[in-house]
């Protein structure tokens, strides 16, 4: 039995990949064979449904942090919009959209280090509003909070909250120095204890190495994340990587598929970026690692549309819920 069988057959028990092993993988075998691999471990922990969740923009720009990537940092101009709490009517219309077409989450996003307080309990009263009127799950991503923040909307009804680590812990202290992983990790624990659910996962195309994306998987996967959202970095005009190379479509595929391997059981999930990929390339993400996707326009950048993507999934054997 070769490597990737070995290792194939350990993510089937549950069992995830050491990076060095995913790394000479990565060397050593065929791109298809890798994403064949990876899609039938995607296929014995999460099925051929696509887990799906939507975000909201709730509150948009004038963010503290530093962050290079990032359009609503204050320290870049990027002419982003600029608010501190959406609308309600457009929360509740966004959000009929898409408990309309069958989206399975929506998350409330704000920009910024955290939440305030005060500010947290109109939040709240939003989630209780959104718990009565739709569907979905309830999400957050609403940055470092505390634990009894934290509790605050679990009682409100969220379930699933998000905070990405971004890329590895060795390359995030290159794009941001307002605050650390450390942070985000308290965060997450903190998440954890409350009996939430963590959903995180970053950015590749950041400059970072293969060893840095398959890091992040680990140290999500370490954090007690079940889902891992995967964006491809969009450079944004006034932001520090405005310039960053795009990765390649093969690159993007092989990564995702060997991220697969180190996290085995956790949900992969396709988010922003994703829109510039072919449908080629899009399929076999679908069935090389990818089992859940991030539908609609993002926080600054337009998504892929609903129901285009909905009809694509279907037309090619997966459900969506």
């Amino acid at each position: 039995m070769n490597l990737l069988q070995t290792v194939k057959e350990a993510a089937l028990r549950g069992e995830p990949c050491t990076i060095d092993n995913a790394l000479e993988i990565s060397e050593t075998f065929d791109l298809d064979l890798i994403c064949d691999a990876a899609g039938e471990v995607s296929l014995k922990w999460t099925g051929n449904h696509v887990d799906t969740c939507s975000i909201v923009n709730a509150r948009s720009g004038k963010c503290t942090e530093d962050c290079k990537w990032c359009a609503q940092s204050r320290f870049h101009s990027t002419g982003c919009d600029e608010y501190d709490m959406i609308d309600d009517a457009e929360l509740n219309h966004i959000s009929d959209i898409n408990d309309s077409k069958g989206v399975g989450r929506i998350s409330l996003v704000t920009s910024g280090r955290k939440v305030s307080p005060a500010d947290i309990d109109r939040f709240c009263q939003l989630y209780r509003h959104l718990g009565e009127t739709t569907r979905m799950s309830l999400c957050a991503s609403m940055g470092l909070l505390t634990r009894n923040e934290l509790q605050k909307l679990y009682d409100a009804g969220v379930r699933r909250y998000h905070c990405n680590l971004e890329t590895s812990a060795n390359h995030f202290k290159s794009l941001c120095t307002t605050h650390s992983h450390e942070d985000k990790l308290q965060t997450i624990a903190w998440a954890l204890e409350v009996g939430m659910e963590v959903c995180s996962g970053g950015i590749i195309g950041m400059g970072e190495s293969l060893r840095d994306r398959l890091e992040l998987a680990e140290q999500a996967r370490q954090a007690g994340a079940c889902s891992i959202p995967v964006n491809l970095l969009n450079p944004i005009k006034g932001t520090p990587l405005e310039n960053t190379p795009l990765l390649s479509e093969k690159e993007v595929i092989l990564s995702v598929a060997l991220m697969k391997l180190v996290a085995p059981k956790c949900t992969l999930r396709f988010a922003g970026g994703r829109r510039r990929l072919s449908p080629d390339a899009t399929l076999r993400l679908l069935h090389g690692g990818i089992s859940g996707v991030l539908v609609g326009d993002m926080l600054t950048t337009v998504g892929n549309s609903i129901d285009q993507d909905r009809q694509f999934f279907e037309e090619n054997g997966f459900k969506w819920c």
